[in-house]
């Protein structure tokens, strides 16, 4: 009898595995992208793992995604910066009040974007700038600046209409992105680690951030003399 010959294994890309689907739509392959990206960071994260947890090939993951730049741009997209047509014009149609309008954007921010997994992807921008500055300036570009630029409008209507007094808008917006971030800084960094030592109810804490933006933390109609007393 002749000595068998020595099994040669498929490679990955050619057999199927148990579970893996042929086809994968971008939709199911971005969810899984993010998951990956908030668990594990950008730099971290490889493309055959992003693949086999959507459970395709790695092949077909780049059939959509050419790198895991692009991928990664993908998920900003899909997740944040895609949503700010429909912001602008949720303020466009707003029709109560300017105070009325930055409680309701902190809290749709909130529930929209903090309580997801999406929120994710601010921390790791914060935490990976510095070693991926092309990641940090297409963020910049496709985050930072059309947020920033909502809330500017927002405040410039208060102002306009007499609601509020008469501010600097253009470092007034870090009021309302500020305390933001610290929650967003505090759900995935040690809120997460040790939730215990840092307990953190984020409703409650966004709505303390409103009223103290809109109403300050002076006594009404105290003299300024007694309020810096």
């Amino acid at each position: 009898m002749r000595p068998s010959k020595p099994a040669v294994e498929p490679s990955a890309d050619l057999l199927p595995r148990r579970g893996r689907r042929k086809e994968a739509r971008p939709g199911e392959l971005l969810d899984a992208a993010l998951d990956l990206f908030v668990e594990k960071g950008f730099a971290a994260t490889r493309s055959e793992e992003v693949a086999a947890r959507a459970g395709v090939s790695k092949g077909t993951l780049f059939l959509y995604f050419p790198t895991k730049e692009e991928l990664f741009k993908a998920v900003i997209r899909e997740n944040l910066s895609g949503r700010f047509a429909e912001w602008n014009e949720e303020f466009d149609s707003f029709e109560g009040s300017s105070p009325e309008m930055v409680r309701y954007c902190m809290r749709v921010w909130w529930e929209r974007i903090g309580a997801t997994r999406a929120s994710g992807i601010t921390k790791l921008i914060i935490s990976e700038a510095r070693n991926f500055p092309d990641i940090a300036a297409f963020y910049q570009q496709e985050v930072i600046r059309p947020g920033t630029e909502l809330i500017r409008r927002i405040l410039q209507r208060g102002v306009a209409r007499g609601e509020f007094r008469a501010i600097d808008v253009e470092y007034s917006v870090f009021s309302i992105i500020a305390p933001m971030i610290f929650l967003i800084m505090m759900k995935h960094s040690l809120g997460a680690c040790s939730p215990q030592d840092y307990p953190l109810e984020p409703e409650r804490y966004v709505q303390a951030q409103i009223d103290n933006l809109l109403h300050g933390l002076c006594v009404p109609g105290a003299s300024q003399e007694e309020n810096d007393a």
